[in-house]
């Protein structure tokens, strides 16, 4: 049994920062890629940001500069630090991750999301 959290999500002025965790937890034997989507009602998920287990990130351009994606694998945990944050950066995140479990079987694994708000 593995599981997905996130935490980290709320209500900001619109230039203010946000930082977005996800913590993998379970019958963990490795975690290879986690990423983070977004979604907002009507359209599809996009995905913002990425990072491999060796630390090699990708980003959506509308966010590049402005968020950092970064895990510590012993904690089994990613982060996404979310600056200068717009209105239009308003939607449901969720993390996704890469996961082999003790049984070494290798699946794709979702947290529940975390909402972020950017507003005056």
């Amino acid at each position: 049994q593995v599981q997905l959290v996130e935490s980290g999500g709320g209500l900001v002025q619109p230039g203010g920062s946000l930082r977005l965790s996800c913590a993998a937890s379970g019958s963990i034997s490795r975690v290879y890629a986690m990423a983070w989507y977004r979604q907002t009602p009507g359209k599809p998920r996009e995905l913002v940001a990425s990072v491999t287990r060796r630390g090699e990130t990708s980003y959506v351009d509308s966010v590049k500069g402005r968020f950092t994606i970064s895990r510590d694998n012993a904690k089994n945990t990613g982060f996404l630090q979310m600056n200068s944050l717009k209105p239009e950066d308003t939607a449901a995140y969720s993390c996704s991750a890469q996961i082999v479990t003790t049984n070494l079987a290798r699946n794709d694994y979702w947290g529940q999301g975390t909402q972020v708000t950017v507003s005056s």
